[in-house]
């Protein structure tokens, strides 16, 4: 019940304790930051105290905090009961239920069957072979430009440099029989 300074506090603790007054300044930090401890500047001295009404404070004010979140929890249990509860009614077994459920769960098959079947056949879907005709038109076009471009690029090279087209293809990797693609 009472306030010290940091060199009062390494004194006694090293005559009373046995505590090395290195360690002191440690303890006394660690304490501090878990808020055991309190500290305050006031002039050019640094003062340390801890009241026992502050500990019994915290705790009651933990106790509280934990009491209030328990009556959140047991009020949302019971919410979520009185749903479930809403929930099931008109749900309950019978045999009716049952066999509907039963008939949802044939159908349900059946579709992922015929899904499944579905899927097999659709490269025989007209559509999807007119998108595979009309994306390799596109890739033909592509390659036809490219090798334009090849073919401008060695007439290039021919009138720039005058070499010969077998040095060209060779240096460039290009082979002997590239041509359009019809």
């Amino acid at each position: 019940k009472d306030f010290f300074q940091l060199k009062e506090l390494e004194r006694q603790c090293q005559k009373e304790k046995g505590i090395t007054s290195m360690s002191v300044k440690d303890i006394l930090t660690s304490l501090v930051d878990d808020g055991m401890v309190d500290t305050d500047k006031v002039g050019t001295s640094v003062y340390f105290w801890a009241f026992p009404s502050k500990a019994s404070q915290n705790r009651q004010r933990k106790i509280d905090d934990l009491e209030g979140r328990l009556a959140d929890m047991t009020q949302k249990h019971l919410a979520l009961k009185a749903a479930v509860e809403q929930a099931s009614l008109g749900k309950e077994e019978s045999d009716d239920r049952t066999k509907i459920l039963t008939d949802l769960s044939a159908v349900e098959s059946e579709r992922s069957r015929l899904a499944g079947e579905l899927e097999r056949y659709r490269e025989c879907d007209q559509e999807v072979v007119e998108e595979v005709k009309q994306n390799s038109q596109i890739a033909r076009e592509a390659a036809n430009r490219w090798t334009d471009n090849i073919f401008s690029t060695k007439s290039w090279i021919k009138k720039k440099f005058s070499f010969d087209e077998s040095v060209i293809n060779k240096q460039f990797e290009i082979p002997e029989d590239l041509d359009y693609i019809e």
